[in-house]
């Protein structure tokens, strides 16, 4: 007994998908449609109509043609490419009633295979004496673009299965010519039947070497050096995703400025600004409604944010929130640090300001510590959390693109100049220039900073350095 209504092929040209249909449709009680929601043509090219359905009216209602899938004798399903109808895709991956069929091939031989039949005009083979090929030319541009909407496409087809607690059915362009595989497929689907063998009326295409079929093998292979399909360049990421703060922000009190903050930046600085810029305190305690009705309010409205150095801004989190006790600090946190972590701190916290047995020696040990567990914490590493007074600036961004991301990002040292700038992009020629406000003990970071420091931050932080472009501290 099948737990379908029907079933999705998401597959791409070239990667066999023709031949699995076949098979299917040999398989008693199961029916592959085609390409029903290709945008050129319903199921099939020159095919005018599917279950009385004509092109026209599938393109004005796509569900009216899911339906009449579904409620077709057995079990049917259709062929679904990354470029065809997405508001198909949409309610199929959504339906867990909707069995789904992952087929996947090598990108280089769907590439290569692609740009022969288009060359060719040969899109299927079933006599292998008909065959027709051609070299065909690599191009290393064609091809990223080729990959990058396979990948794209394999993407939302992971994260919309994993968000919805489904599972799919994977096969490999090579798996095709297993026939236990194929049966496994029927078993899946929910299907009694059983195929005792293959349907081979249709001949693979092109099983030459790519020697015989790229007439620039070797400009390819260069190019292919290049590639990283397997992004290994990339700085990884396991920090839990952050959302907006909302509550967080500040707007300048008439003039339509408005501060999306990052925490343990330099909002001391940006409320004196605007302070001094409409001689009244900020806007602040947003809420997304107080949010929106402040920006309808304005009919010219900048959102702006300002990065802090790594470096310095860990040590804004590091002595507000876990060496100091005194307000915004986190007992309980402080304390794992201490016990778990050993960070070697003061129990009682030292004051900062008049300091009697705390000296710049074991501010330096206790902050590289802290930037030590940081590279830990931000790689998922610990129980702790990832707080926002120390998570990864760009973590914090994306978490702001939830409702809305800001029009300009700043760096710190770019605020006397830059700031006057945004204002005159709202009608303020006549805006003060900020003054830079240093944390209360950024002093305590001057004596102590050295390479160390600044290399425990780079790779607690690397996502943030590559991203923003940030250079050493001093």
């Amino acid at each position: 007994m099948t737990h379908f209504d029907y079933f999705i092929i998401l597959a791409d040209m070239r990667t066999g998908s023709n031949f699995l249909e076949s098979n299917l449709n040999a398989v008693d009680g199961l029916s592959c449609l085609g390409e029903a929601f290709n945008p050129s043509f319903i199921g099939y090219p020159m095919q005018e109509a599917l279950f009385g359905i004509s092109l026209d009216q599938r393109e004005a209602d796509p569900q009216g043609l899911l339906d009449a899938i579904k409620a077709a004798d057995g079990l049917c399903g259709f062929r679904f490419f990354h470029n065809h109808d997405p508001r198909v895709l949409d309610i199929c991956l959504a339906d867990p009633r909707c069995a789904k069929i992952v087929l996947t091939r090598n990108p280089l031989d769907t590439y290569v295979s692609l740009k022969i039949a288009q060359a060719t005009g040969q899109w299927k083979l079933t006599n292998a004496t008909h065959a027709k090929t051609q070299r065909i030319r690599f191009d290393a541009d064609e091809f990223t673009g080729h990959l990058r909407a396979i990948q794209d496409f394999q993407t939302i087809l992971l994260h919309r299965l994993q968000t919805t607690g489904q599972t799919a059915f994977f096969i490999g362009y090579d798996d095709l010519q297993d026939i236990a595989v194929l049966n496994g497929l029927a078993a899946f689907l929910g299907l009694p039947a059983r195929l005792t063998n293959l349907d081979r009326k249709l001949k693979k295409q092109n099983p030459a070497p790519f020697a015989d079929k790229v007439s620039n093998l070797a400009e390819m292979e260069s190019a292919l050096r290049a590639i990283d399909p397997f992004d290994l360049s990339r700085t990884p990421n396991f920090e839990p995703r952050k959302g907006p703060a909302i509550p967080t922000y500040m707007a300048a009190a008439r003039t339509g400025l408005i501060y999306m903050p990052l925490r343990s930046g330099p909002q001391d600085t940006v409320a004196d600004w605007f302070v001094a810029l409409d001689d009244a305190p900020p806007i602040t305690d947003f809420s997304q409604k107080s949010l929106r009705q402040w920006q309808n309010e304005h009919a010219l409205f900048r959102r702006f944010t300002v990065l802090r150095h790594p470096v310095a801004r860990a040590h804004v989190a590091f002595c507000d929130h876990i060496l100091t006790t005194g307000d915004g600090h986190y007992p309980h946190l402080r304390a794992t640090l201490r016990k778990v972590h050993k960070l070697p701190i003061p129990e009682g916290g030292p004051d900062l300001d008049h300091p009697s047995d705390y000296d710049p020696a074991a501010h330096r040990a206790g902050f590289l510590a802290f930037l030590e567990f940081l590279c830990s914490n931000l790689a998922g590493q610990t129980s702790v959390r990832v707080d926002a007074a120390w998570a990864s600036q760009l973590t914090l961004l994306q978490g702001m693109a939830q409702v809305a991301l800001p029009d300009v990002i700043l760096h710190e040292d770019d605020i006397p100049r830059a700031l006057p700038l945004l204002a005159a992009q709202v009608g303020r020629l006549d805006a003060p220039l900020p003054r830079l406000v240093a944390h209360r003990h950024v002093h305590w970071l001057e004596a102590v900073y050295d390479p160390v420091i600044e290399a425990t931050a780079r790779t607690a932080y690397a996502r943030d350095y590559e991203t923003f472009g940030f250079t050493n501290w001093r």
